[in-house]
């Protein structure tokens, strides 16, 4: 059994602790919060025995004997500090997404994480999720044809966030999920944006972005958290037909085949069907849980590491120029 801490038990830290005290190869250690009523209502809830130590101090982790692992769920504006002392103390770590707001903090964790020979790993859920998986699986297979272009939109209302806009808060999971069907990263990035609700900061409530691969595949996203029509839709085109992933259907992974016969200046649709594709049933935040311990038992570099975080950032990085420059394009290799 892996001893793991958990730093920040707000929204989606308790998941991990959830799922921590739950898994067969994982020993929660201690928890860390600044808010120490919160500690105690998590006490309580979970019935937490005195042998899991309760902080609101992340520096106590270095002295906690035998521990070998820290899930970081707090503010992204925190990362950099917390994931630096626990790789600086020999702690494996898993944080969540972003890794960071910089990438040049990335890099530099990165780095700190090789040279303390420590997994570095970050919580790109989607990567984990079934569907994602079985549409990586359908698109390498040719099945689609030629990758034409892809489209997603990403809307709900609410919660608007105060630290970062709705690019940082919501695009990280759709830019992750084209490269990895896709198996590309943009060359250039494109970004609108429009602020109602905060003007004073400029945190845009609502973001049009374009991504454009070397293979010259295009994808659009739509971000908004201003908007009553909640979706969590995306789609790739390709040249026999069109793979769907929309995670509020009851069956969210949809192959709809259709392709054009020429006859003469005619376009003929021929080939037209639509096929749901089953996936297995599985909990992504597990299955996250699950790599990152796999990769501490066995050394091995885990899907979602630091490198691909800190990839994620530097696009979201690219995008913010673009965005604050009116959407002028941004080539993928400035900073």
């Amino acid at each position: 059994m892996i001893n793991t801490a958990v730093i920040g038990v707000g929204r989606w830290g308790v998941h991990w602790l959830r799922i921590l005290l739950e898994h067969p190869q994982a020993k929660l250690k201690a928890v860390v919060d600044p808010n120490y009523e919160r500690l105690e209502a998590i006490k309580r809830q979970y019935n937490l025995g005195n042998d899991v130590v309760l902080t609101s101090d992340a520096q106590a982790l270095q002295y906690i004997n035998e521990l070998e692992a820290v899930i970081v769920a707090t503010p992204a504006i925190t990362h950099y500090s917390l994931i630096s002392d626990a790789l600086k103390w020999r702690l494996h770590v898993l944080a969540e997404k972003p890794l960071t707001l910089d990438p040049w903090e990335c890099r530099e964790l990165c780095d700190l994480a090789e040279k303390q020979h420590r997994i570095l790993m970050v919580d790109h859920t989607y990567l984990f999720h079934p569907a994602i998986i079985r549409g990586k699986n359908v698109v390498e297979s040719g099945k689609i044809g030629d990758l034409r272009y892809g489209y997603a939109t990403r809307t709900h209302l609410g919660p608007v966030r105060q630290d970062v806009d709705a690019l940082w808060d919501l695009a990280i999971h759709d830019i992750a999920i084209f490269n990895t069907w896709v198996q590309e990263v943009p060359v250039k990035v494109q970004a609108t944006g429009t602020a109602w609700l905060q003007q004073n900061s400029g945190l845009a409530d609502l973001v049009w972005v374009t991504l454009t691969y070397q293979s010259g595949f295009v994808a659009y996203i739509h971000l908004c958290w201003l908007n009553n029509d909640k979706q969590r839709r995306l789609a790739i085109v390709g040249s026999k037909g069109s793979l769907i992933f929309d995670e509020m259907s009851q069956t969210p992974l949809t192959f709809i085949r259709g392709e054009f016969e020429v006859k003469g200046n005619l376009y003929i649709p021929v080939n037209q069907s639509q096929q749901v594709i089953e996936i297995e049933k599985a909990e992504p935040l597990k299955q996250v849980c699950n790599r990152f311990l796999e990769s501490i038992q066995t050394n091995t570099r885990p899907t979602s590491d630091g490198s691909m975080g800190a990839e994620l950032v530097q696009i979201l990085t690219n995008l913010t120029k673009s965005l604050h420059s009116g959407g002028l394009p941004v080539n993928c290799d400035e900073i």
